[in-house]
């Protein structure tokens, strides 16, 4: 580093230290004269700085907000303090927009120097936000590779282990990161699968960046939000079920788009599709989702089966029977 930029960068902390400094006060601390500081402050205005200056005995320096964010010099302490924050604030959904915590956060880390990392990690550990409810346990240096993957369209590699324990490895091309319930989820394009997927990242370990570049494929918000929905979804509900419904897989999956994931095809004509809910009226309103004319069987279990067979046993009498006298107006 040359020794203007030192002196400039010296300046610059100087001036984010105290409110207004005199001319002379500052020549005094740097060890130059007061033309040098009236030229460092030249630069400093040249890098988007906003320094003000007034003449006179009392004049001085100061630094005012401008209409852009201009590079920042923080001490140790400072970073490390920023970046615990922004940790905090990604783990617990603390603000809107993500991706922006997360992508701030792996920029600052990214350039904190290893022992002020470790330092970051530490504390963040110890800081426990209360009156949240956390979810699973999530890596912010995952986090923030995956944020930074998304942000500048990078393939990367993972091992993930599903629900069901089975460990795979996925290469897939980042397209956003979302907090969903106590959760946070990977939408992005699964290479080796051709279509897009979900990841709870709390279950991803070992991000690997290829630097490989792709064109992003476009999503609108509300195809995200749909992804990110189903995938919430997929957790083991108390009452479950497979239908199987006279319907060729690639019909079914035209039909239900996104929530026909997990289907698979019996044979050639026929599909079989999990469905669950918290109780069998949420199992019984997925199933009322088959297309109209389509037959197919479900291994409901009981007791929701009987419940869900009363119920419409029920309904049928209420429609077959004459409908109830109209209001009389007034009552």
């Amino acid at each position: 580093m040359s020794d203007t930029t030192s002196r400039a960068l010296s300046l610059l902390n100087l001036l984010q230290t105290h409110r207004h400094w005199p001319g002379a006060e500052l020549a005094s601390r740097m060890g130059v004269t007061e033309r040098t500081v009236r030229r460092d402050v030249e630069r400093l205005r040249d890098l988007g700085y906003r320094i003000e200056s007034s003449p006179g005995a009392a004049g001085g320096y100061r630094l005012e907000a401008g209409s852009a964010v201009p590079p920042l010099l923080l001490t140790d302490e400072e970073a490390v303090a920023m970046a615990i924050g922004l940790r905090v604030a990604a783990s617990q959904r603390l603000v809107s927009g993500p991706e922006t915590t997360l992508t701030a956060l792996a920029k600052l880390e990214q350039v904190l120097p290893a022992p002020l990392r470790r330092r970051v990690s530490a504390l963040a550990e110890a800081v426990q936000p209360t009156g949240l409810n956390a979810g699973a346990a999530v890596s912010s240096e995952v986090l923030g590779d995956l944020a930074l993957a998304c942000r500048d369209g990078e393939r990367v590699r993972f091992r993930y282990t599903a629900a069901s324990g089975e460990v795979t490895v996925r290469r897939v091309e980042p397209h956003s990161l979302a907090p969903a319930d106590r959760h946070w989820y990977l939408l992005c394009w699964d290479l080796d699968r051709d279509d897009w997927r979900t990841f709870r990242v709390d279950r991803l370990a070992d991000v690997q960046h290829t630097r490989v570049l792709f064109p992003r494929r476009e999503l609108t918000p509300d195809q995200v939000e749909e992804f990110i929905t189903v995938a919430r979804s997929w957790v083991r509900q108390p009452v479950e079920a497979d239908a199987v419904m006279e319907l060729p897989l690639d019909e079914m999956r035209a039909w239900f788009g996104q929530w026909g994931q997990g289907a698979e095809a019996e044979d050639a004509a026929h599909t079989r599709w999990p469905v669950g809910g918290a109780d069998w009226r949420e199992t019984m309103y997925g199933l009322s989702w088959i297309p109209a004319g389509v037959e197919y069987t479900t291994d409901l279990a009981e007791p929701s089966r009987g419940e869900v067979r009363e119920m419409l046993e029920r309904m049928l009498r209420a429609l077959a029977a004459p409908p109830p006298p109209p209001r009389v107006a007034g009552r």
